[in-house]
């Protein structure tokens, strides 16, 4: 899970020490011969040389590590972020603490989603990159990221606008006067959420780096980010209050106000199921089906142009922590089911006791207890891969 960071301090450098000409001349060691100078240069050149080979592949950083952070947000110590972003975060400082809660509850939210399937939306503790290498590359689960936090900085705004936390926004202004739906006319009243001004925001914070790279990778997230704004508004509903005699509804007043995130969760997870596999177009403005026959992909969809890996097994090239030692279900034919989470390999099975609280009643006044309740249950682990199995893969 994702743990708090703290933004890095700038260490104080002691103060150089200053040797006097005679000193350093007398303590000077004698030059070594050609010969042993040059076995030290080769030397040196070689462990150079290892160094960079085994070097890991640069992982880009993204705004994603603002929800490490917390109230603690720093703007010149956030890392990835482009020049609009952290003018945005220097400029509404407040809004980039909605930014950092809507981080962790699309985290969550995504670890929900996931929660039953061998990639399980698995964050790094304290890595800048949130996710590791598994965002590299261009699969439905990248997809599904950035569609989901996108919508996540959108319903944390949103709310923070309406609910008076921000200085620089507050209830919709566009909902006033009178208005009808299908039950009729009602009044405009109440606090809306101002879903226009999450959006914009969300716009420009999140799409800011992409705007810059204008390759198809920065494409298709654009379009997956768009697919996360629409989800939110896509669940904004009326709500409601009648005014009558003896509720009769005669008047009504409404406004408007977002539903819970699950249901936007829910959506995304099912835009995952239906994602479009494509393929950039020569001049790469756009986008065609990967294969012919494959249906074109809506504004609606998600996209992604690499299929993704089984994450069966540990392989640090491709971000995957594989599933050995992962919960799974003796009695599961779906995807939480021990065959399809251990990839065949099989299961361990432990017998575990484990207490809760039981038979709890209410005391005047004013206590409630309960009492511990032993439960016994097996649970089920995937086994690890064979080691050669494991080799090949990192």
């Amino acid at each position: 899970m994702l743990r708090p960071g703290g933004a890095e301090e700038s260490a104080q450098l002691p103060p150089r020490r200053v040797r006097s000409p005679v000193r350093e001349s007398a303590a000077r060691p004698t030059a070594p011969d050609g010969s042993r100078a040059s076995a030290r240069l080769s030397l040196a050149c070689l462990l150079l040389l290892l160094l960079l080979l085994t070097l890991p592949a640069r992982v880009d950083t993204s705004w994603w590590y603002i929800g490490a952070l917390g109230a603690r947000v720093i703007c010149d110590n956030i890392p990835g972020l482009v020049s609009r972003q952290r003018q945005l975060c220097q400029r509404y400082p407040d809004i980039m603490r909605s930014v950092g809660e809507g981080a962790r509850e699309w985290i969550r939210e995504c670890q929900h989603q996931f929660r039953h399937h061998r990639w399980n939306c698995t964050t790094l503790d304290r890595d800048h990159t949130v996710f590791g290498r598994v965002m590299l590359r261009s699969s439905r689960e990248a997809a599904f990221v950035y569609a989901i936090s996108s919508a996540g900085v959108v319903h944390a705004i949103t709310r923070a606008c309406s609910q008076g936390e921000l200085s620089v926004c507050s209830c919709d202004p566009y909902t006033r006067g009178r208005h009808h739906d299908q039950r009729g006319d009602f009044d405009w009243g109440g606090c809306s959420d101002n879903i226009h001004y999450g959006v914009r925001f969300a716009k420009a914070f999140v799409d800011a780096k992409e705007k810059r790279l204008k390759d198809a990778r920065a494409l298709m997230n654009l379009h997956n980010n768009r697919c996360g704004r629409t989800a939110v508004r896509r669940f904004l509903k009326l709500e409601c209050k009648c005014h009558g005699v003896s509720g009769s509804c005669t008047l009504r007043t409404c406004w408007r106000a977002l539903s819970d995130f699950r249901r936007t969760g829910d959506y995304l997870r099912r835009r995952y199921d239906g994602a479009v596999q494509v393929t950039a177009t020569q001049d790469g403005a756009n986008f065609t089906a990967a294969r012919q026959g494959y249906r074109r992909a809506t504004r609606t969809d998600l996209v992604y142009f690499d299929n993704s890996p089984d994450y069966c097994v540990l392989d640090k090239a491709a971000g995957s922590l594989g599933t050995a030692g992962r919960v799974c279900s003796k009695t599961s034919k779906g995807t939480d089911g021990c065959e399809i989470m251990c990839c065949g390999r099989g299961y361990d099975t432990t017998r575990v006791t484990r207490v809760t609280q039981c038979e709890c009643k209410f005391h005047w006044c004013c206590a409630v207890r309960c009492k511990e309740c032993r439960n016994t249950v097996d649970v089920h682990t995937c086994k690890a891969p064979k080691k050669a199995e494991w080799l090949d893969q990192t």
